[in-house]
């Protein structure tokens, strides 16, 4: 008899305990979607009911596993030495500037275009905008928005050049 009851103290009610918070833990919680868009899970049944609002059970979230890191490549002396030479920088930088420069210039010659078609705010009219004096406005705006864009991009270009050595 005594062997009993210290079995099932040991034995019997904590593995019941157990299972019953397993058992919580996996039934999914209820929310309620009432009228208004609104969701709440703080009524209770009757409540919700009564205020005509639909029960929902929520979903467990979805857990994706990210990607795994790459290994590093080595050689057999121990890790690969991440610098790079100072000619081979050189030359990476020199080929940088060469090509923003290129950039730098197809930049500003679209900004030229840009602004000899914006004729300072007065672009020539189309035939379809001498009726539809919006039309013309809405043009004028969006040439004057890609001004602005072109401009910000030769400073952006700009900016990247002097990062680099000369």
């Amino acid at each position: 008899m005594m062997t009993q009851a210290i079995f099932r103290r040991l034995f019997v009610l904590p593995a019941l305990a157990w299972a019953a918070a397993g058992a919580l833990a996996q039934s999914p919680s209820v929310y309620y979607i009432c009228p208004g868009n609104v969701f709440t899970n703080t009524l209770s049944a009757k409540e919700a009911e009564a205020k005509g609002c639909k029960a929902r059970e929520a979903q467990q979230p979805t857990t994706i596993a990210g990607p795994k890191p790459r290994p590093v490549a080595g050689n057999a002396s121990g890790p690969k030495n991440d610098r790079v030479e100072s000619a081979e920088q050189r030359s990476r930088d020199s080929d940088a500037r060469r090509i923003l420069e290129a950039e730098l210039r197809r930049a500003e010659e679209q900004l030229e275009a840009l602004k000899r078609d914006y004729n300072n705010g007065e672009p020539e009219r189309r035939g379809d905008e001498s009726r539809n004096a919006q039309r013309y406005i809405d043009r004028v705006a969006e040439m004057k928005a890609a001004i602005t864009r072109q401009e910000a991009d030769i400073a952006a270009i700009k900016r990247e050049l002097a990062k680099l050595p000369a």
